[in-house]
């Protein structure tokens, strides 16, 4: 049963699925605090840890996030999500019970098959519940998933790695994922599909197109076409940055797991959870001026971006400050800059897709728009980052991971800044702003 939304349960709906992709993060993301003691117990190169880590997962996650969607978008999107949670969940504790690197690599495609029904369905549901001039806020609010699976994955990953191995924090972070997916599941609710849109969208429940009609008008959008280009750029940079950095913190810092999860997860968390918060923010507020600095934001993010990720993975290891026990590079100022306004093309992006993209397709364009981004960033930025490593190690030995991950931040970013320029006149051209019923009217 669907319901129209009503402040407090579109709020409540919100921070549930807040909750569920918080868990689908700290599930994908803690492989980046485990890279070290996996490669050491299973005796594997960089290169393959890259592939485990991104092509492995990222295949079958891609590949099947659009029939997925495009089942979501027929369906109940709320007990879909929720369904695939408990299952991603629970291939998440199977993957602390690895005998072996490939039975581990069995487990992580069990968990991107479960992941896959995640993310697309989820965003047309937030989409469903709150207008076109509140969806900025509201995706922001939503794309604190990854930050905050960064804050409690690394921190709380790395102390548990450190104290009771890497297997126990699989099978420990694998719990409240069960917990999100219960909620979502009997408690929030289903909101009806398209009830903020123009007339002109396709009613709910109608008869789903045939893919190469969805296909045909994606590609005939410009302003979708340039703004996937560009997010493919940010995907491949982020999921590589993701999984590398707290290796790099422990080889040319001299970092200990504990200590590399706790910067990453509260100085990188923290930095990142309030720039998504400011970035869509500032698109909501900026674009009522003017509906390009949807875009714009993204693009003054990856200008921040460029010289802050260079002189964080660029300064030489041996300043550090001392906090408590803990040695903290003087390079993490550096680091909190970069994390605040790496983010600030994700939650304008989605507020930009949810506009152009109508209600009875939203779900399976969303995945399709996933597809190349966790395709192409998630399988292939981690593994690149590996492989220009081991590439690496002849120059610059010990050191080559900080090389290889200097070099795909600044092109990658620069890249996307250029990307994001390129969009915004088809973006000025093509956005649609769907009616705002005067009953509905805030």
């Amino acid at each position: 049963m669907t319901q129209p939304a009503h402040g407090w349960r579109s709020h409540y709906a919100l921070l549930i699925l807040l909750f569920v992709y918080t868990m689908s993060f700290i599930d994908r993301q803690i492989m980046g605090i485990l890279v070290q003691p996996i490669k050491q117990e299973f005796g594997v190169s960089d290169t393959a840890m890259g592939v485990l880590t991104g092509v492995a997962f990222a295949l079958f996650y891609s590949t099947l996030a659009i029939p997925f969607g495009r089942y979501a978008d027929r369906a109940n999107r709320r007990n879909f999500v929720a369904y695939c949670c408990a299952a991603w969940s629970a291939m998440t504790a199977l993957c602390g019970m690895a005998t072996g690197f490939w039975t581990l690599a069995l487990a992580r495609v069990g968990v991107a098959v479960g992941e896959a029904g995640g993310g697309s369905p989820s965003i047309s549901m937030i989409a469903d519940h709150y207008p076109p001039q509140q969806r900025g806020r509201a995706m922001s609010v939503y794309m604190l998933g990854p930050q905050l699976g960064i804050l409690f994955g690394l921190t709380l990953g790395g102390w548990i790695a450190q104290h009771h191995g890497w297997r126990a924090a699989f099978i420990w972070m694998s719990v409240p994922g069960v917990l999100a997916a219960l909620l979502l599941r009997f408690t929030a609710v289903e909101p009806r599909r398209g009830q903020w849109d123009s007339a002109t969208s396709a009613p709910a429940g109608a008869t789903a197109e045939p893919m190469r009609v969805l296909l045909r008008d994606l590609w005939a959008s410009r302003a979708f076409v340039r703004i996937t280009l560009a997010c493919l750029l940010m995907g491949f940079t982020g999921y590589g940055i993701g999984i590398w950095t707290p290796a790099f913190l422990v080889r040319s810092h001299g970092m200990s797991l504990q200590g590399a999860g706790i910067v990453m997860g509260l100085v990188g968390g923290i930095a990142a959870a309030l720039g998504a918060l400011t970035s869509g923010w500032l698109s909501d507020k900026l674009g009522k001026r003017d509906a390009r600095w949807r875009i714009g934001v993204p693009l003054l993010g990856c200008l921040l971006s460029v010289p802050s990720g260079l002189a964080f993975f660029m300064l030489p290891a041996g300043d550090a400050w001392q906090v408590g026990s803990l040695l903290v590079p003087r390079a993490l100022a550096f680091y909190v800059l970069f994390g605040f306004t790496a983010v600030w093309w994700t939650a304008p992006v989605y507020a930009v897709l949810a506009e152009l993209i109508p209600a009875h397709r939203r779900s399976a364009g969303l995945a399709i728009f996933n597809l190349g981004i966790t395709m192409v960033g998630g399988g292939f930025g981690p593994l690149l980052v590996g492989a220009l490593s081991d590439f690496l190690v002849p120059q610059f030995g010990n050191e080559a991971l900080r090389w290889a991950l200097a070099a795909t931040t600044g092109s990658c970013f620069f890249l996307g800044m250029l990307a994001f320029a390129w969009t915004v006149k088809p973006y000025a051209a093509e956005r649609l702003v769907p009616a705002l019923p005067p009953a509905a009217a805030h």
